[in-house]
Formats: structure tokens, C-alpha cells, sequence
């Protein structure tokens, strides 16, 4: 694979790798180089770049001994070589796909190729959040590694990121969702409690939950955090934006909250404040990036917020 790899990268990681300035284009320059370094290095064959990245280039790769795996290379801003591969190793396979190998200079990870995305499966949007519930109740029962962020940290970051990205857009948001988000924020960082905290997935969504050959799905992206459960069911609470509003948003908001606490048996209040929190931080994140939905998202928390 040649240097065309960089312009193969999918755009949203593109666009974060300028962002990052002069370190960004450096790690560009020289991904096609440490691409086939590792090829080399593990013997790989095949190598189809997968879509929907944000970060990390993801390629479609082939072991020595046959299995079909993915080539993760991630560049050192992205904490590939923290958190995501310390729980990955304790998974072990469990709830995550496999870890083959690591090259940690490379910033790369080796794991287990699964198949078809959950969010492409067909499947009604209930059946992909009770699919979505048991995977991450799966990952719940998983011993959290040390050195993760903690809920109260997470509550504070997504605040000051919403205030300064509003500020960078350019002021989108209303005074209304601001106010909110603060009291949000300040909720559930009071209500962390370390012995009611667990390992989550932290960006648990259907285009990270991957068909798995042993049967139902597997996560893949972890963004871990030591916190309540209620953090990655308020994930499921921003997705499915054109769902959310093909009824009055906050009609469609309380029964989708309605029925992941049902699901999972945690706390809707919970759920509600870190979906809203999630709604307005990834919406202003998409927009920034020119993802689709990051307008929706912000039309749903103006919604939630008027109401």
C-alpha cells in the first residue's frame, strides 16, 4: 500500500489530524511507511482500509494463520496505547473483539476482524438498543483496569468542551441548553460514587457493536471511563437522530429513556442527564467536523431543553 493510504484515510480522521497542526501532518507523512513496517513485522496480507473511522486508520487485514483480523494504527494523541488496550487485554474477548498483538512505538493494535455493524444489520431500531444493552451489560461485568477517568471528571470534561466548542462555533447553542448542561453536569458528577462505578465502553453505539462468529455482537472503539452504568445508555440516547424526531423529540426522548431503564434496571433520571449531555457535546463535535447528524443532535437538545 503506497502513500494513497493517507488519502485513504476516512475524512472525519483526516480532518482531526490537521487540527492537531504540525504534529497531525507528521503522523500523516509517515503513516504509509509505518503501515508497511508492520505488514512486514506480522506477516499480514490483504489490506482494505475500513470506513467510518474518526481517528485511527483501520485496515482489513489477514494473519499468517489465516484469520482475518484488523490492523489498527492510531496516532499518539488518540490514547490508543492507554486505556483502550489495557481493556482490551482484560477483556480478553470477552464483550470486545480479541487483541492478536501490540506495537506500542507504532501506536497499533492486531485484533479479531468480526462482521457485519449492528447499525447495518436491518434490524428495528428497539431490536439494535436491546442488542446494544446486552453487549454493554456484558462489559459491566468486566474488572475495570486501573487509571481510568472517573465519572466526575467525565461530567466536568463534557461541560467545558461544550462551552468552549460553543464558543468556537461560533454560539449555537441557547442559553437554555447551556443552563441545562451546566446543572446536568454538576449532577452527575455529584453522584459519582466509585463503588457503583464500572468499566464502560464510553462510545458504545451500533456502528461499534460488530457481529461476532460466536453469535450476537462484540464492541470494538472502546473510549473506557470507571463510571455508572447510566453513562453508556445516555450514548444510546443521542443516536438514531432522525428516530428522535420523527415524533416530538421529548415524547420520543422519555420513552427511548423509559426503555433502556427497563432494559438494564438503571436509573432513568441518570440516563436522561448524560444523554442530554452526550446529545449536546457529540452534536457540536459533528458539526465541527462536518459529521452528519451534528444538526439533528443540537435540534433535539434545544427540544429537550424548551421542554
Amino acid at each position: 500500500m503506497d502513500a494513497g493510504l493517507t488519502a485513504r484515510l476516512p475524512a472525519a480522521a483526516r480532518r482531526r489530524a490537521l487540527a492537531e497542526g504540525a504534529r497531525g501532518k507528521a503522523w500523516l507523512a509517515d503513516l504509509p511507511k509505518l503501515y508497511e513496517a508492520l505488514v512486514r513485522r506480522w506477516g499480514l496480507t490483504s489490506s482494505v482500509v475500513l470506513e467510518g473511522g474518526s481517528e485511527a486508520l483501520a485496515v482489513a487485514v489477514d494473519l499468517p494463520d489465516g484469520r482475518a483480523a484488523v490492523l489498527k494504527i492510531a496516532p499518539p494523541w488518540a490514547g490508543l496505547m492507554g486505556a483502550e488496550r489495557r481493556v482490551l487485554e482484560a477483556a480478553a474477548g470477552r464483550g470486545f473483539a480479541e487483541l492478536y498483538a501490540v506495537d506500542e512505538p507504532a501506536g497499533a493494535l492486531l485484533m479479531e476482524r468480526l462482521g457485519e455493524r449492528l447499525d447495518e444489520s436491518g434490524l428495528p431500531v428497539e431490536a439494535q438498543w436491546s442488542e446494544l444493552c446486552r453487549c454493554l451489560q456484558e462489559v459491566w461485568r468486566i474488572p475495570p483496569p486501573g487509571g481510568l477517568m472517573d465519572g466526575a471528571g467525565k461530567a466536568r470534561s463534557l461541560l467545558e468542551f461544550i462551552g468552549q466548542t460553543h464558543q468556537g462555533l461560533g454560539g449555537p447553542l441557547s442559553p437554555a441548553v447551556l443552563s441545562l448542561a451546566q446543572t446536568y453536569a454538576e449532577a452527575r458528577a455529584t453522584a459519582h460514587l466509585p463503588d457503583k462505578a464500572v468499566l464502560a465502553h464510553g462510545d458504545g453505539h451500533a456502528a461499534n457493536a460488530l457481529a461476532s462468529a460466536q453469535g450476537g455482537f462484540k464492541l470494538i472503539d472502546p473510549d473506557p471511563l470507571f463510571v455508572e452504568p447510566a453513562y453508556d445508555l445516555g450514548i444510546l440516547m443521542r443516536e438514531w437522530t432522525q428516530d428522535m424526531l420523527s415524533a416530538p423529540p421529548l415524547q420520543n426522548g422519555r420513552a427511548r429513556c423509559e426503555a433502556l431503564s427497563a432494559a438494564t434496571g438503571v436509573d432513568a433520571s441518570a440516563i436522561w442527564q448524560w444523554g442530554f449531555l452526550e446529545t449536546v457535546s457529540t452534536g457540536l463535535l459533528c458539526v465541527k467536523l462536518e459529521i452528519a447528524d451534528g444538526p439533528e443532535m443540537l435540534q433535539i437538545a434545544e427540544a429537550w431543553a424548551e421542554a
